[in-house]
């Protein structure tokens, strides 16, 4: 995961830019902030700072404080980002894009959840949108599958990331959808069909669909495990 932690934004990025004027001298952290928000000491490390802190420097207009809560979850947020989008490029947009939205709806958070829940719904949101702009241009085969497991269950604990992202990267961008949003997010098939603009029955179905396509693929990596062929 170390990889995605230090994400390189592309120069032409709104994100860049908001961050741009960001500078780990006291001096500049010192002039971005304004009365009455409170102090941040000035040898207290970046992973040190309390969520508020960042967040009370964030609505000061300080860039030290952007970039250290930039830093503190693009990370972790890029792993989201991943599992909905179909490559790191456009992974690296949906993250773009749902830091901006962060950023100028910073003052709206009540403070109510973590700040990590907060910021991980407006990366999903913002792979939703990604997602309708380009559904209608992607096309992924499906293979032959079951329609239905039967109520069978399956883990995925005994893979490890690249390999879990590879399978789920590789179904149809509706079903990675479905899936992500219902298995690893916890939203309802009526919540998921009105959020993508689908009835309740087809959510349902398209995750059942997924699940099937998932079980054969790992059913197929645990055939190249035991013949000594499985990623490492």
């Amino acid at each position: 995961m170390s990889a995605l932690s230090s994400l390189a934004l592309r120069p032409s990025s709104g994100l860049r830019g908001l961050l741009a004027g960001a500078s780990a001298s006291s001096s500049s952290s010192t002039e971005a902030f304004t009365s009455p928000v409170p102090t941040v000491r000035q040898l207290t490390p970046p992973s040190q700072l309390s969520e508020a802190e960042l967040i009370d420097g964030c609505l000061a207009g300080s860039r030290l404080m952007q970039k250290y809560l930039y830093e503190r979850f693009s990370g972790r947020m890029m792993a989201v980002c991943l599992r909905y989008a179909q490559t790191t490029f456009e992974a690296e947009d949906v993250l773009q894009e749902g830091f901006i939205t962060v950023f100028r709806n910073l003052g709206s958070f009540r403070r109510e959840c973590p700040l990590e829940f907060w910021i991980r719904r407006i990366m999903v949101n913002a792979a939703l949108r990604q997602h309708r702009r380009n559904a209608p241009l992607v096309a992924v085969s499906e293979g032959e599958y079951p329609e239905e497991l039967a109520g069978e269950e399956f883990t995925l604990a005994n893979y490890g990331f690249e390999d879990l992202l590879a399978i789920v990267q590789e179904l149809a961008p509706r079903y990675r959808m479905v899936f992500n949003l219902f298995a690893i997010e916890g939203y309802g098939h009526k919540e998921i069909g009105e959020m993508l603009g689908i009835s309740e029955g087809t959510s349902k179905s398209q995750y059942s669909r997924a699940r099937a396509i998932l079980k054969s693929k790992i059913e197929r990596l645990d055939a190249q495990s035991k013949h000594g062929h499985f990623r490492t």
